[in-house]
């Protein structure tokens, strides 16, 4: 052990690790990783804590095998508490084909607790651990070796301190009773579909205002295409094509070489090359679509006039509540559901069921309803019922 952590370089030290780990209740994890030019992540460190060890394991060492590690996350008896947790969880999936299980990120459980919108684990350490974190190494190369003791003590931070977080924010979750609010975030992050991109529903990542269904037919199929390619040749998205350049095509699809060579958004010698022709070819496919199974446009939601002095008051509402409940806003609702709620009492949005309904929605419709109104008490807001 070095300054308080374990490197680990090699099978049997992870075993033995390992083995002191799943005795814990819980163990806090956190990876380092690149993704600059791969369409995968790559990993390059895995740290780990238990209440009396922390290591530092070294994927890209040469005589280790992270089986015993991946077995671990695996382990239904051993919580596994990250921060900010999806870009984590999404490198064990593919490393293992499994979500690690069961599982507690802290930045969510924050947000139950009311510390803020996405709070950031640097914010935690300092209001909880009362702890400062030497950012120094944030934008470090982490595939070089050997690692510096400054990378290895940055590294070592992110889940060292975590478990003073976690221990912390579990107890609040304990004495608000509200781990069952957690638990309804958490399954949305244990869900493999959170993270697995299908190829044909690629297009919908892309930002467009078109309600033309032909285009949105040619876009699909670019779309997928360039997702199946970026994963097959592991490089990133844009590094295949960019998005302008899929719009462009979806705009203005090309029936041959020579006009693909046109589209601006194509780089040069681009359509002359491997990837021309099965490019062209996912452009005849969304051309010849049938009309049955083109993709529907996501129609907006069309607010009716007159509403949108209620979703000022739906907003005020909102923090209102939030703050009388210690919770954040982005929990509980976004603008457009407060504008679905102000058309709809029955509008399908989380805001109207559930905790969230308890803590926000009963008062939305009651405000929508006339039954409860805001009043200013000087520099406070307070409700005041009107149906008593």
């Amino acid at each position: 052990m070095a300054k308080g952590f374990l490197h680990i370089t090699d099978t049997e030290a992870l075993t033995a690790l390992v083995d002191r780990l799943k005795k814990a209740e819980y163990v806090t994890v956190d990876t380092e990783f690149l993704r600059d030019n791969t369409y995968w992540p790559k990993l390059c460190l895995v740290q780990v804590a238990g209440p009396d060890v922390a290591a530092i394991i070294d994927p890209l060492a040469p005589l280790i095998d992270l089986q015993p590690l991946l077995d671990l996350m695996a382990d239904p008896n051993v919580l596994k508490v990250f921060h900010a947790a999806r870009q984590d969880i999404e490198i064990f999936l593919k490393i293992s084909g499994r979500i690690p299980e069961p599982l507690f990120d802290t930045q969510v459980a924050a947000m139950v607790c009311g510390y803020g919108d996405s709070v950031s684990y640097e914010t935690l350490v300092s209001k909880i651990a009362r702890a400062s974190l030497d950012k120094s190494s944030r934008f470090t190369d982490w595939t070089r070796r050997p690692l510096t003791d400054r990378q290895l003590q940055y590294a070592i931070g992110d889940v060292t301190h975590l478990r003073k977080v976690y221990d912390n924010l579990a107890g609040e979750l304990e004495r608000s009773d509200r781990t069952e609010w957690l638990d309804e975030e958490m399954a949305i992050l244990m869900d493999p579909a959170t993270y697995i991109v299908e190829p044909r529903q690629a297009f919908q990542r892309i930002k467009t205002r078109t309600t033309n269904r032909r285009f949105l037919a040619i876009l699909r199929e670019v779309a997928a295409w360039r997702e199946t390619e970026a994963r097959a040749r592991d490089l990133p998205r844009g590094r295949l094509l960019k998005d302008d350049a899929l719009l462009e095509l979806a705009a203005h699809p090309p029936h041959s070489i020579d006009e693909m060579k046109q589209s601006r958004g194509v780089p040069k010698g681009f359509a002359d090359g491997k990837l021309g022709p099965s490019l062209l070819e996912a452009v005849r496919l969304g051309l010849e679509c049938p009309d049955e199974d083109l993709p529907e446009a996501e129609k907006p939601v069309e607010t009716p006039r007159g509403v949108g002095p209620l979703v000022e008051l739906l907003k005020v509402m909102l923090k209102l509540q939030c703050e009388r409940h210690g919770v954040a806003q982005k929990l509980v609702a976004n603008t457009a559901d407060l504008e679905r709620i102000a058309g709809d009492d029955e509008a399908d949005v989380p805001a109207l069921s559930g905790w969230r309904r308890q803590v926000f929605g009963e008062a939305a419709l009651a405000l929508k309803t006339g039954k409860l109104a805001l009043a200013a008490e000087g520099r406070r807001i307070k409700l005041i019922r009107l149906d008593e």
